[in-house]
């Protein structure tokens, strides 16, 4: 396979990730799993700092992250500098994540969204490029800001 992606969850997301592993699979993406491996109980920190950190050295171009609400992996997959993490609720999130945010980390809600529409979110999200243009432009501040707090020594 070509592709590749990191992917994790915690032990909410667990059941989903597996489902986003074989629907990227069938796309011919390889979805390089980062744990868990189990529904124990996980901290989704631990998790998240695996795919995030991969994604903000470059070693990964994408990553995908999912627990129960999104919103933690989220979180922690923002404090790794150039990381841009998208929660993705519906399809239109998802394009726009990629059009104008250029989202290097698609975040799903385990709990919240069923397997058809996460699978048409993700595609959605593979689907779709950066736009550039106006929105490079907003990208741009946003890693002033990030430099900036890193050099101020408030950022990673």
């Amino acid at each position: 396979m070509g592709v590749q992606i990191a992917i994790a969850s915690d032990h909410a997301g667990l059941e989903l990730k597996e489902e986003v592993r074989r629907h990227m699979a069938e796309r011919g993406i390889d979805a390089v799993d980062f744990g868990p491996a189990s529904e124990d109980s996980v901290d989704y920190p631990d998790y998240g700092q695996e795919v995030a950190s991969r994604v903000s050295s470059g070693a990964f171009e994408k990553g995908i992250l999912i627990c129960g609400a999104g919103i933690g992996m989220s979180i922690v997959a923002n404090k790794f500098p150039g990381v841009r993490a998208a929660l993705a609720m519906n399809i239109f999130s998802a394009r726009m994540s990629r059009k104008h945010n250029n989202a290097n980390v698609l975040v799903l809600a385990g709990r919240l969204t069923g397997k058809e529409l996460a699978m048409a979110i993700v595609d959605e999200w593979l689907d779709n490029e950066f736009e550039g243009g106006r929105h490079q432009r907003r990208l741009d501040k946003i890693s002033t800001i990030e430099k900036g707090l890193r050099e101020s020594g408030h950022g990673v």
